[in-house]
């Protein structure tokens, strides 16, 4: 996995818009929080992105944008958005290039994908990395903590 200290690797990826995502677009503008999750509309994955939802004013505030990354196609990420109202980028990993470019590997002999929360500066330099599959419901908290907000 990849570490804090590490630079982000570029990639791009599809939206739940159908539209192509560069992360070097953002990379030098803002903070991102890059988070990988199972699957969509689960319990835990839900809850996880109903928080990034209910505390995306404060990741704003800290000048950051939230990125969801699993291999659900763009439509079902466009059906799990507009259930929840979730207002982030949700990409589309279908061939989990992307998941493996970062090192988050599978949990319960790799039969569920890792849950993986990324922080990176605006240099793009990663600041933290918090892994737990369980714990959905920290990573907003640990996110947020790392870039300096409570």
């Amino acid at each position: 996995m990849i570490k804090p200290g590490s630079f982000v690797p570029d990639f791009s990826l599809i939206d739940q818009f159908g539209k192509a995502f560069q992360l070097s677009s953002f990379t030098g503008k803002k903070n991102l929080v890059i988070y990988f999750y199972p699957k969509d509309d689960t319990p835990g994955c839900t809850a996880e992105a109903c928080q990034f939802r209910d505390q995306y004013e404060d990741f704003s505030e800290a000048d950051a944008e939230v990125i969801g990354i699993s291999a659900d196609s763009p439509e079902t990420h466009l059906a799990f958005a507009q259930k929840h109202r979730l207002g982030f980028k949700l990409l589309s990993d279908t061939e989990n290039k992307v998941r493996e470019l970062f090192g988050v590997k599978g949990n319960f002999f790799g039969l569920i994908p890792g849950r993986v929360t990324f922080v990176v500066n605006k240099q793009g330099q990663i600041i933290y990395t918090f892994s737990g599959q369980l714990n959905a419901r920290q990573h907003v908290a640990r996110a947020l903590e790392a870039l300096g907000r409570q």
